[in-house]
């Protein structure tokens, strides 16, 4: 069913973000220190990839939910896998600290809302 392909990829944004934010709990809330920071670096790229190809699938199975950026995300996503030699750190350090907890709020909303869309449309059938 597509509400259920939907919702496990939403969930698989969210996951991303949620494990993504979580190498930054204890971390000082400093650039210089993550510019340093391979590890962390690798993490936000690869969260990243997965969070724009999940979007991506989501486009495909339900078209008509709206995802705020969902192109921009699609487009990082693509930036990081096919141009990996040009995304500068800074790039990174942005999504971290702007774009990524954008993400999660609107995430966090748009699951309820398919969730409750879902069940009204499950109960329906039934």
């Amino acid at each position: 069913m597509a509400e259920e392909e939907v919702l496990t990829y939403l969930q698989d944004v969210l996951d991303a973000i949620t494990e993504m934010q979580s190498c930054f709990v204890d971390f000082p809330n400093r650039y210089d220190l993550f510019e340093k920071d391979i590890m962390r670096r690798c993490v936000v790229e690869r969260k990243v990839e997965i969070m724009g190809e999940a979007i991506n699938r989501i486009r495909k199975t339900d078209p008509s939910l709206n995802i705020p950026n969902a192109r921009a995300i699609i487009d990082t996503r693509n930036r990081i896998i096919h141009a990996y030699d040009n995304v500068q750190p800074e790039f990174l350090w942005s999504l971290v600290k702007r774009h990524i907890p954008e993400l999660k709020t609107d995430i966090e909303r748009i699951i309820v809302d398919y969730e409750k869309l879902f069940n009204q449309i499950s109960g329906e059938i039934d």
